[in-house]
């Protein structure tokens, strides 16, 4: 089924089976896909949802939304938001636990192929890279009144980029020439302003993949909206709840991985105080070992293979 899930939507849900096999403990209870995305994840949870179980998914792109409403499901409803604000949409319709929580992080490969959008190096588009291009400030946008300190800090923090300031310089001198050449706003501009200041190439990779993923996760909140949407999923899921996460970039998976160890830890206990063995509280999380896609996933789906799914059980309240 997970084939013919791919094949609908043109694209491949990385770790679709796993994904669905460690959130779905229940059949009647609610759920949220996190990122919709093109719904194949979606799609897997509702073919194991019995009659009484619900789906709430959350996207920012208007494409994905445009995808869901072809989902003709009583149990499926979308919201056209960040992840970020369950707690919100779970207010409004009066829930106040949910059964699992998927959140699959980071950029769709149809948001990657199409150039329109602006996420990708590889061919030349508008330097956009809004999940939502109806809300919110562009790339460019931001590289036209950004500061030289604010764009190093965000191409060397979300870039984790060490050419971070030689290519905010190279972006400021290119926009002292805006009266000549014009602002910048083309993706193969930006590349070429990149590679032309990053002195080290890293083998096998594009020079500019950092600071277009700096610029990406800048423009979206994606790690400010990760740690808001964490805390929130650990505080509604339901004792034997599960809160899963896929990662593809070590920014989040390193956010994920700390969240994690730190709400599945035994609480600190003032070792002054005697206590007996029985007295210490247990967490109530248990976090599980990281899952990587299979070597026959990797081949099928290349993209797939920085994938990391790293999973959290509630086992009391």
């Amino acid at each position: 089924m997970a084939h013919a899930v791919e094949t609908v939507m043109q694209h491949r849900t990385v770790l679709l089976e796993e994904a669905v096999d460690a959130l779905l403990w229940r059949d009647d209870g609610v759920y949220v896909d996190g990122t919709f995305g093109r719904g194949g994840h979606s799609r897997g949870l509702l073919e194991r949802l019995g009659p009484k179980g619900r789906l709430i998914a959350f996207d920012k792109d208007p494409q994905a939304i445009a995808e869901a409403a072809k989902i003709a499901d009583p149990r499926f409803s979308i919201e056209h938001e960040s992840f970020a604000t369950l707690r919100e949409a779970l207010a409004r319709r009066g829930i106040d636990r949910v059964s699992g929580v998927l959140l699959d992080l980071g950029v769709s490969s149809p948001q990657i192929d199409d150039p329109a959008r602006g996420f990708s190096f590889r061919s030349d588009g508008p330097l956009d890279m809004r999940m939502d291009p109806t809300r919110g400030e562009s790339a460019a946008e931001w590289l036209a009144r950004a500061t030289l300190e604010e764009m190093t800090e965000v191409i060397k923090d979300y870039g984790e980029e060490r050419f971070a300031f030689q290519i905010a310089k190279a972006l400021v001198a290119r926009r002292a020439d805006a009266d000549r050449l014009g602002p910048l706003v083309s993706t193969r501009e930006l590349a070429s302003i990149v590679a032309g200041a990053v002195k080290t190439r890293e083998k096998g990779k594009d020079p500019a993949t950092r600071t277009f993923q700096a610029l990406r996760i800048h423009v979206n909140q994606e790690l400010a909206d990760l740690q808001i949407a964490l805390d929130v999923a650990a505080d509604v899921l339901e004792t034997g709840g599960r809160l899963v996460a896929i990662s593809f970039h070590s920014l989040e998976d390193r956010i994920v991985k700390r969240f994690m160890q730190a709400r599945s830890s035994a609480p600190a206990v003032d070792r002054r105080v005697p206590l007996r063995a029985h007295e210490i509280p247990e967490p109530p999380f248990k976090a599980s070992r990281k899952i990587k896609p299979s070597a026959a996933e990797v081949e099928a789906n290349p993209r797939s293979r920085s994938a990391i799914m790293r999973v959290m059980e509630r086992v009391s309240s």
